[in-house]
């Protein structure tokens, strides 16, 4: 299920940088018990515009998944986000 949720969340795209969360690195954990998700994501920033919207959008992307009837989104900010976290694809695609 997990591999499921990541598949998702590759799909959810930053407004301003168009990279998925998960290959920018926003996406810190994903665990899953019984039918619940629990997220663990940062922002770029703290003051982000576009938080409320990411967030909704993994839950909303996550809860479509079959077999999830619950998800909970931590959003963190320890340890703060850096261009470390990304993949190499999401480095790919900003040319690092």
């Amino acid at each position: 299920m997990r591999e499921k949720i990541i598949s998702a969340l590759k799909e959810i795209t930053d407004p301003e940088i168009d990279i998925s969360v998960w290959d920018l690195g926003l996406i810190y954990d994903v665990a899953v018990k019984g039918g619940e998700a629990v997220i663990k994501m940062t922002l770029t920033a703290p003051g982000c515009p576009f938080m409320e919207q990411l967030t909704d959008q993994v839950k909303e992307k996550t809860a479509q998944l079959e077999g999830i009837k619950k998800v909970k989104v931590d959003l963190v900010f320890d340890p703060p986000w850096s261009p470390e976290k990304m993949s190499e694809e999401g480095r790919k695609k900003l040319g690092i």
